[in-house]
């Protein structure tokens, strides 16, 4: 059954966001739903007690064998519910691994996907990843990138921004709509009636100016430094650190903007990045 959803995007380009929206949106909060409780409306692909569920026992969330071994009945697992709709976030590249498809056809039903211009994904990345500019630039350049796993998360698979943004935005598998972070920013009620639409979800004003008020960073933010986010890195003071559209401008060094347009350029001009 063709039932998940996928909210997918590179690190750090505004998946919790879409999240966030899509949970107050579609519960019709008349207050903000809180942080902790986004994975209640949408899970993680990457989530360690998925695995653990379908083993029924222990898993080791760094044994990359097992959870490839793993991933496709947990994938199973999710439509089984047999709910009309399962909304997945995740991180990782549409590709197959080891003879894994990542992302299958056969269980999708739309992809909503997030695209960052990737100079200033690049700094967000950095600060939470604990990592230099520098070192952030060669990471989102590397076909053999990864986000290490840890006690909350499985090994995850981004790739290079390039690829991630490409296998995404180009598959003909299954009906993408794209969504572009600068866009969400200046047009919040037409990129997330957009979403709305590409679901088959009713659009109602009222409704909609409601959930994207209660999703906002500064609400978001506000919810964090209130109660916390148990998906803030350990590296950084703050998961949502700051949000700005064109901090790449003064916080990238040249020759780091040059090496990222070198590596990235027809994919950033086909996402309006470069002229």
């Amino acid at each position: 059954m063709k039932s998940i959803v996928w909210l997918a995007s590179y690190p750090k380009s505004g998946n919790t966001w879409l999240r966030m929206f899509l949970a107050n949106y579609l519960t019709n909060a008349t207050e903000p739903v809180p942080l902790a409780k986004a994975h209640q409306l949408s899970l993680g692909d990457a989530m360690p007690q998925l695995y653990a569920m379908v083993a029924k026992g222990r898993v080791d969330p760094r044994n990359e064998a097992e959870i490839l071994a793993l991933r496709p009945a947990v994938l199973r697992a999710i439509v089984a519910n047999k709910a009309d709709i399962n909304l997945v976030k995740t991180h990782c590249r549409n590709f197959t691994l080891k003879g894994v498809e990542m992302i299958p056809p056969a269980l999708t039903r739309l992809g909503l996907y997030v695209v960052r211009n990737p100079l200033d994904m690049m700094v967000s990345y950095a600060h939470h990843y604990g990592c230099t500019i520098p070192v952030a630039a060669e990471a989102i350049s590397a076909r053999s990138n990864l986000i290490k796993a840890n006690d909350r998360t499985t090994l995850q698979y981004p790739g290079s921004w390039s690829d991630h943004v490409s296998g995404w935005t180009r598959t003909r598998a299954f009906p993408v709509c794209t969504l572009r972070y600068e866009d969400m920013i200046s047009d919040p009620e037409g990129s997330f009636s957009k979403v709305l639409k590409a679901m088959g979800a009713p659009v109602d004003a009222e409704r909609l100016d409601r959930s994207i008020e209660f999703s906002s960073f500064d609400a978001l933010r506000g919810q964090e430094d209130a109660h916390g986010f148990v998906e803030k890195s350990r590296h950084a003071d703050h998961f949502f650190r700051s949000g700005e559209v064109g901090q790449w401008q003064h916080d990238v060094p040249p020759d780091v903007v040059d090496f990222i347009r070198e590596r990235h350029g027809p994919v950033m001009r086909r996402h309006g990045y470069l002229a």
